[in-house]
């Protein structure tokens, strides 16, 4: 089973409503694009954050920040504004091309978890933000691969 599947089965399993974001998406969605780091967005909770923890420290991941999902949750607007934090990372100590982020610049909506794109894996199914929810997303980070990527689903 790949990261990617082992990630998204310990977030199902620990019931975090979650969606695939970032370059990991443009390529489900069937974009050329490379990229080592899997992004999820989530509806931001401090529940959903201590279940999240909970599952990524289960599959043997680590925060790259100093503190927990309730200090996450609680200073989320000064990590973002005052510390130019965009994603709360972990990853695999023993394997560092295994890293996952959870977007903090981003709320995932019930409306948006409607429209998720559902992969049926063997491993089990990974959610896929829309591609439209997707676009979306692209287009209010403006970063340029942010940009480009926007361009390419839409070309898709």
């Amino acid at each position: 089973m790949s990261f990617v599947e082992r990630a998204c089965a310990a977030l199902r399993d620990n019931e975090v409503r979650y969606a695939i974001a970032g370059g990991y998406a443009v390529a489900l969605h069937g974009a050329v694009r490379r990229t080592a780091r899997v992004d999820v967005v989530v509806h931001w909770t401090k529940r959903t954050l201590a279940k999240a923890e909970a599952a990524l420290q289960g599959i043997g991941l680590k925060s790259r920040l100093p503190v927990g999902a309730p200090e996450v949750f609680e200073f989320r607007d000064e990590y973002v504004k005052n510390r130019g934090l965009v994603a709360w990372s972990f990853y695999n100590p023993d394997d560092p091309s295994e890293q996952l982020d959870i977007i903090m610049t981003y709320d995932l909506t019930a409306k948006q978890c409607k429209r998720l794109k559902r992969l049926r894996l063997p491993s089990g199914p990974l959610d896929v933000m829309s591609k439209k929810d997707l676009i979306a997303m692209k287009r209010t980070a403006g970063r340029p691969q942010d940009i480009e990527d926007g361009r390419a689903l839409e070309w898709l």
